[in-house]
Order: structure tokens, then sequence, then C-alpha cells
């Protein structure tokens, strides 16, 4: 009897444990359920070939921007962010993991012959947000390899080039009950086809005659567009310019209908918005190059979580950096050590202590032919760019060499483009050196100045230790060890 007794009090104790942690769980559950409510949504914006050229809230008063024009005053526009690669697949694989392509294999294009793809051992935001109970959509350009590695649960099928068609589509993820993360990634105003037959006719930057269903094209006169000092101000430049500026005004007449939906949907007040660049205009001394017009873009963050955000910010930040900040703000934990970026969540509060001055960057390939590898340090107004192969002619992406603006400077034996020397464009020194305060077009190389000479030994080892944290396989450049580049057995 004594037996039963106990073991009758010994099956009261256990079921009333089983009932604990049942219930237990039960309010873990509603706790996170209710955590994740709580949770930021999160709207990463990607235009394709977009400088800060083209913005309204950049300086422009000839471009029609009013939507990202009115974000930037609710927000904050960086003035110094940079992309690390001003290439289209190579710059979103680090946007979406935090990682440099040198060392994740994702050193150019995904698509067609090019084939490069990045390791599938990689972690990519899209997957970290989704094990941690983000609803996670993608629409527009993807442009990144393999499937895997960078997946979404919902990818939505629209015409990249109808920033209207895609905004309207966006509206299902509005109506999802977890918090959401959304990658809108626009086709424009990234080059389209020619606009004739001749060479000087101007690349349409995706334009048409008959426009796109449901977009009020806004168009421009080619005597309007202001000309960067990095391009020729010619007819064929002007031409060109003038598309690129419609491919521009369409993308904010679909961000503010995607705006205009978000806030129908009664989730403007608890969803972060970012509008970025993957690289820079696509004119030649922009786009594929890291000179400033290539790699320093558009950078437009609203957090409305924030009670005050500073209408501008100079500190230095990059794409890499993008990945562990929207992680933060998603309230999802890492190991700091997981990404070569660090976030900056504390520059937009105020919080961080210690001033960004520095930034870097890593570019390998554009298309698979246009192998030229360049490294990139800038600390604080200097800049130090490394062309490891500058002894070869400096590759053309395809688009840029057929443009009318190049044609016409190539054609005409023109000694310069912009302010650079055609010659010293397609001839890059191995080493140039550049104070950007000085110097904002980069033409004055200090490399062999005398008064710099600290400065460029001190960049240097910047660089190499750079390219020495984040395993980058071309630091062989440095002691010219060959023995560094592995076996090349699977052992």
């Amino acid at each position: 009897m004594k037996f039963i007794t106990t073991l009758y009090k010994s099956k009261g104790v256990i079921f009333c444990l089983l009932l604990l942690i049942f219930t237990s769980c039960q309010s873990s559950k509603k706790g996170v359920t209710k955590q994740i409510k709580k949770r930021p949504n999160i709207i990463l914006f990607v235009s394709d070939d977009h400088g800060k050229d083209a913005l309204g809230c950049y300086g422009n008063p000839v471009i029609q921007t009013p939507n990202l024009d009115h974000l930037a005053s609710e927000g904050t526009v960086f003035n110094n962010a940079y992309c690390t690669s001003a290439s289209c697949a190579a710059s979103r694989s680090v946007i979406l993991t935090g990682k440099f392509g040198h060392a994740t294999g994702s050193y150019g294009h995904t698509h067609d012959y090019h084939h490069f793809s990045t390791y599938d051992t990689v972690s990519s935001l899209p997957k970290i947000m989704e094990e941690n109970g983000y609803y996670t959509a993608r629409i527009g350009k993807y442009h990144l390899a393999p499937e895997k590695v960078f997946h979404f649960q919902n990818v939505i099928k629209a015409n990249q080039r109808n920033t209207v068609e895609m905004a309207n589509k966006c509206q299902e993820v509005f109506e999802k009950e977890e918090p959401f993360f959304l990658y809108f990634c626009t086709g424009d105003p990234h080059r389209g086809q020619p606009t004739g037959p001749n060479w000087n006719d101007p690349n349409s930057f995706g334009n048409r005659k008959k426009g796109y269903e449901g977009v009020e094209e806004v168009t421009y006169s080619p005597d309007e567009v202001l000309v960067p000092s990095f391009i020729s101000d010619t007819k064929e430049a002007r031409e060109e310019l003038a598309q690129y500026y419609q491919s521009v005004s369409r993308i904010d007449t679909g961000f503010g209908l995607l705006m205009k939906h978000l806030k129908a949907s009664g989730k403007m007040e608890n969803t972060i918005v970012i509008y970025i660049s993957d690289n820079g205009i696509a004119f030649p001394g922009a786009k594929t190059t890291l000179y400033e017009p290539g790699m320093n873009l558009p950078c437009i963050i609203k957090n409305p979580l924030l009670k005050n955000q500073d209408k501008t910010n100079n500190a230095l930040i990059s794409w890499v950096d993008l990945t562990p900040t929207i992680l933060d703000w998603a309230n999802i934990n890492y190991q700091e050590n997981q990404f070569h970026g660090k976030s900056f969540t504390g520059v937009l509060t105020g919080a961080e202590e210690k001033e960004r001055t520095e930034i870097y960057a890593s570019h390998t390939f554009h298309e698979i032919t246009m192998y030229y590898p360049m490294r990139v340090v800038r600390h604080k107004n200097y800049k130090l760019i490394l062309n490891i192969a500058s002894g070869l002619e400096y590759p053309f992406a395809s688009d840029l060499w057929v443009s009318s603006t190049w044609q016409e400077r190539y054609r005409s034996g023109a000694q310069y483009y912009g302010k650079r020397k055609v010659e010293d464009y397609l001839h890059h020194a191995e080493l140039e050196l550049y104070d950007l305060d000085k110097d904002p077009d980069e033409i004055n190389n200090l490399v062999n100045s005398k008064e710099h000479q600290e400065i460029f030994e001190m960049m240097k080892k910047k660089l190499k230790k750079f390219q020495e944290n984040t395993q980058d396989p071309w630091k062989i450049y440095w002691e010219k060890d060959y023995s560094l580049q592995g076996t090349g057995l699977d052992l």
C-alpha cells in the first residue's frame, strides 16, 4: 500500500511537471509569436546601376524623384555609402551575405556563360531571417546563385522594368501575419537596347516608345540633363543621360506606389525601408570601376522605430555592413566574426562611439572575359587602389564599349574622356593614391609624391591586412609567393 501511495504521489509530481512544461511551452510559443509580431518588417529596395548623380535628395535639381526625396526627408541620407564591387552580381552577393566576394566565390556574373556562383556553404540574409520567423519574398532582378544559398520563400513574378506592376504584386506580402523581409529589385536604370541601328543612337535604358502599363513616364531633354564631371559633355552623352533619367523616374514612380500600398496595409510605422543601388551609373568611368562614381552610391534609410534620425550622415559604410545591420534591426543574434561587415545600427542612433573612417572594396570580374582584380582601401579622405592586373588594358563591359557615349570618344580619337585622359583610363597604374578632399575626380596619383609616402605606406599595410583577414586569394600579390595558392589537389 505504501508503494502504491508513493507511486501515486510520484505520478502526481510527474503529471504536475508535465503540465508545467506544457504550460511553459505554450507560454513560450505565445511569447515567441508576440516577439515576432513586435519585430519590424524590412524592405530592401535595390535599383540597378543608379548613381548619386540622379536623385533630387543628392542635389540634382533636374531629375524628378519626389517619392525617394520624400523617403529622404523622413529618414537618413548617407553621403559615404559604398558598394564593394561595381558589378551587379558580385555586389548583390555581398549585400546578402555580409562577406566580400573573393571569400565566397562570388567573383562575377552568375548568368549565361559567366557562371560564377557563391559557395554552397555560405549563409545568406534571407535564409537566416526565415530560420528566425521572418516571411521572405523577392521580386525583380535576382542575379544570384545558387538558389539554395539565396533562397526566398516567395518568388513574385513581374516585369522588372515596370515598378508599378512590381509594387502592385507586392501587396500580398504586406498581408502576412509574420514580419516580412521584402527584397525588391528593379531592372532600371540598367542599360537596355539601343534606340536605333546607328552607332550614335542612344541606349534606351529600358525605356519603350509604348511605355509600360500603369506607368506615367517622365521624359527629359538632352539639353537639361547634368553631365557628371567624369563624362565628356557631348551630344551623345547627353542623349544617353536623358534616357537614363527617364528610367530613374520610373523607379521613383513604382517606389511611391509601393509606399502607398504599405501605408494602406497599416504597417508603415513598423517597417524599415532601405533604398540603395548595386553599383554606379552604367557609363564608362563608373560601373565596373572602383573610382568614386562606380562605388559611392545612394543610400537612404528610414527606420520609424527610431525617434530621431539625422537627415544626413557622413559615416563611411559599405554594402558588406548591410546583412549584420538588418539582423540587428530584426533582433536576430549572430556571431560578430560571422561576417566581414559590421552593423551600423549605432550610426543611426548616435550610439556608436568610434567614428567610421574606413571602407574596403574588392572587384575581380564583371563578365568572365573581364579579369581585372582590384582592391581598395579608403581611410578618411585618402583612397588607395591596387590594380593587380595593371599590365592588362582595362577591360570594358560589353554594353559600355558599344555605348554611343564611349564610341564618340573612341571614333574621334579624343585625348580625354571627362577629366581623365583616355590613355589613363585604358591603362591604370599598379597603385593609385588619391586625396578625395582635394581631388574628388581622382586624377592626381600621389603614389610618387614625397610628402605622401608615409600615408602611402600606411595605406598599403591596411590593404594587405584586409586581404589577409578576409582570405583573399590575391594576397599573393604582396609576397609574390605562389605557394600560397595551395596544392590544387583535392585532399
